[in-house]
């Protein structure tokens, strides 16, 4: 009886695969229409300081490791990049209010922020001074998966060394 049940379980997700896929759903999608929008448009990057990660001391333009890979990703996309320097706790605040795409910072897979953010597939790993790894990440609006998807598949195919 219970073969029975999984077996009607199993083509009744089927059957709802094909009529989401026939109806021209993809998967992952983005409800809001991060990717469509930035592609040829504009990609706004929240951005806190954290060396060799992210530079914005002085007057100059933003620099470091992650900066030069969004400028990377942006140009891959056909978009162009504005930079929101700030906190990181004010950037989340921006993040969740829709008014960024996406926060560098040399967060980690440990970040606190999960909560506020998609964090990507970590891109690179480093060793601390104690010999502890740290998984780096950079924070995506949530619910936006196809952004964040493009964006991961972007990083994995770097190859960031330190």
């Amino acid at each position: 009886m219970a073969s029975r049940w999984a077996g009607i379980r199993r083509g009744g997700a089927a059957v709802v695969l094909l009529l989401l896929t026939g109806c021209g759903v993809s998967i992952p999608a983005d409800p809001q229409g991060t990717l469509e929008r930035v592609s040829g448009g504009e990609l706004r990057v929240g951005i806190s300081h954290q060396p060799p990660w992210t530079d914005i001391t002085g007057s100059e333009a933003p620099s470091g490791i992650e900066v030069d890979l969004v400028e990377e990703f942006a140009g891959a996309i056909d978009a162009e990049v504005a930079w929101t320097p700030g906190g990181e706790e004010q950037l989340m605040m921006q993040l969740q209010e829709d008014q960024l795409d996406m926060i560098v910072g040399g967060f980690t897979d440990s970040s606190p922020w999960t909560s506020h953010a998609a964090l990507t597939t970590p891109y690179v790993e480093t060793k601390g001074l104690d010999g502890s790894t740290a998984k780096h990440v950079m924070a995506t609006v949530m619910g936006e998966n196809e952004f964040t998807t493009t964006l991961e598949q972007f990083l994995l195919d770097q190859d960031v060394r330190l």
